[in-house]
């Protein structure tokens, strides 16, 4: 997560941070469906507006981190030096999600997301937003060269690594698996015309 600066930045974080916290372990507890806002907000001591102006929906109460990996996959692509290569950047932040999702705590998220159809469903929105934001990044990016379908395509692609590696016996393995495809369909899409 993205360190705050300034004394109100810190504050701020650690409100979301306490909100968070609070929210999923009374999900934890009792099931999602069983859980309000304005008990989250009370057992956080904030005010339902303050709730809402940290986390848009209760389904984003769980994926607190949402925001943070959307912008790291986006500085992945637009952080790079000059001539470093992309496809390396984007796995080096899957390997990082999928080691924060697959750590010895993580399991009991899982499974409360699991059994949600709404969480799963805010899972696949979530995913199909950070493949169009990575889509974007990749594609106004004139040195990688590739046209929008290559762009939205390798975007999809490493998004969905994500998901499938989240949930293999072996999840470093099937990174590697799936980002040796990728990058086999990087060099495919080679540059757009003209470039």
């Amino acid at each position: 997560m993205t360190v705050p600066t300034g004394r109100r930045e810190r504050k701020k974080a650690a409100t979301r941070q306490k909100i968070a916290d609070t929210a999923l372990r009374l999900f934890l507890d009792r099931g999602f469906d069983a859980v309000g806002i304005r008990e989250v907000a009370a057992e956080a001591d904030v005010a339902v507006t303050t709730l809402f102006s940290h986390f848009a929906a209760k389904e984003a109460l769980v994926f607190e981190q949402d925001e943070d990996f959307e912008q790291r996959l986006t500085r992945a692509v637009t952080g790079r030096a000059p001539d470093e290569p992309l496809i390396p950047r984007l796995r080096q932040e899957i390997q990082a999600l999928v080691r924060h999702c697959t750590a010895a705590g993580a399991a009991p998220t899982w499974h409360l997301i699991d059994a949600s159809p709404a969480l799963r469903r805010y899972e696949e929105s979530m995913r199909l937003r950070h493949a169009e934001t990575l889509a974007a990044a990749i594609a106004a990016d004139p040195g990688l060269g590739r046209t929008g379908t290559a762009s939205r395509s390798i975007a999809r692609f490493v998004i969905d690594a994500y998901a499938l590696a989240r949930e293999a016996a072996d999840p470093d393995a099937a990174v590697d698996e799936i980002f040796g495809m990728i990058e086999a369909a990087w060099e495919v899409t080679g540059p757009a015309p003209g470039v």
